[in-house]
């Protein structure tokens, strides 16, 4: 039903904080790379939606008090909008930044295209994509011009929330409202093709939009439920679709000639050991939604779903919304899964 989905920034700085404990030295092949950081100083832009007072701000700073021991000098900036903080990596007022792999994709079109819609099933394919991802052989992939993916965080499955549970099918939804970001045209390409209509919002409202009515569909992972009160929004007769469409991730993007040349690599295979402490964040809050928002989809829907949105990714692949690298990537992790999928014995991904 709803497709890619409106990304709050706000659930990294929630994942943030369910992650700072714990974090371990790095080995010592990491520890080297990094040790050659010694008399350098860089800034690190980060997005809290409290600003500079806020957990993801106050955790990154204990985290680089602990990297300083490591060679790692760092001044932490702090951002309460992150459009603001991309362009600030972008105009080199930035050295390095956290956001969504989303607004990523202007850095890097192949790793901005790892949240395509039905790409990553769950985590099991995630996990697979992401070591993938993390192998040296995949370093060049992770640079485009000046900048450099250093990891990706996964922050959960995002979900269709209606504010009627009687919008149980794609032909249901037709002509029902449906928060998009404005800022990325594929969102509302996804909501035209099912009939429905998209309404332009941003991750500041469109959350409120959904509470008090305004729209009647959104999408967005467990974590947004508590902080953002999306239960408001659902009311009585609201539900939650036990169906991911999105697997989501944060990026972690450095402007690589302000780093030695093995960090960016080391630094991939660092975040890739933490993952684990993600998956079990999120699963935490998912299990924290009280069991009567959630709706079952019929296996027959399910389908109309998966196929839908196969579709829908040739057709934006086609256009140049995804990279195609990545979405033969996500298409081989799948297979590997799932051989048995009918896709696997299809040429048109």
């Amino acid at each position: 039903m709803n497709l890619r989905l409106p990304k709050l920034t706000l659930i990294a700085s929630v994942l943030l904080s369910g992650l700072a404990h714990a974090l371990p030295a790095p080995d010592n092949a990491q520890l080297a790379a990094l040790k050659t950081m010694e008399g350098k100083k860089v800034r690190i832009c980060i997005f809290d939606p409290i600003g500079a007072n806020g957990p993801a701000v106050g955790y990154a700073k204990d985290y680089m008090l602990e990297a300083k021991k490591w060679g790692v000098n760092a001044d932490i900036k702090a951002y309460t909008d992150e459009r603001v903080a991309a362009e600030d990596l972008k105009a080199g007022q930035c050295d390095a930044a956290a956001i969504t792999t989303l607004r990523a994709k202007q850095f890097n079109k192949f790793v901005g295209s790892l949240d395509a819609v039905g790409g990553i099933p769950d985590n099991a394919h995630m996990d697979m994509v992401l070591k993938t991802l993390s192998s040296p052989r995949m370093a060049p992939l992770m640079r485009s011009g000046h900048f450099e993916v250093v990891g990706n965080i996964p922050l959960g499955a995002a979900f269709v929330m209606v504010n009627d549970r009687a919008i149980n099918s794609i032909e249901k939804a037709a002509g029902k409202k449906v928060a998009v970001m404005e800022w990325d045209k594929s969102q509302a390409k996804m909501v035209q093709r099912m009939g429905a209509q998209p309404v332009a919002s941003d991750v500041i409202n469109f959350v409120g939009k959904f509470n008090n009515g305004q729209v009647d569909i959104i999408a967005a992972p467990a974590l947004a439920f508590k902080p953002l009160e999306i239960y408001r929004g659902l009311g009585e007769k609201g539900a939650i679709y036990r169906f991911p469409l999105v697997m989501l991730s944060a990026a972690l993007i450095i402007r690589h000639d302000r780093f030695p040349p093995d960090v960016g690599q080391k630094l991939r295979e660092f975040v890739y050991t933490q993952i684990d402490k993600a998956y079990a964040f999120v699963e935490k809050e998912e299990k924290g939604i009280p069991e009567k928002y959630w709706l079952d989809i019929p296996a027959h829907e399910k389908v109309k779903y998966v196929e839908m949105m196969r579709q829908a990714r040739i057709q934006m692949t086609a256009e140049g919304d995804y990279d195609p690298r990545m979405m033969s990537l996500l298409k081989r992790v799948r297979c590997a899964k799932n051989p048995g999928a009918a896709e696997c014995s299809l040429k048109d991904e």
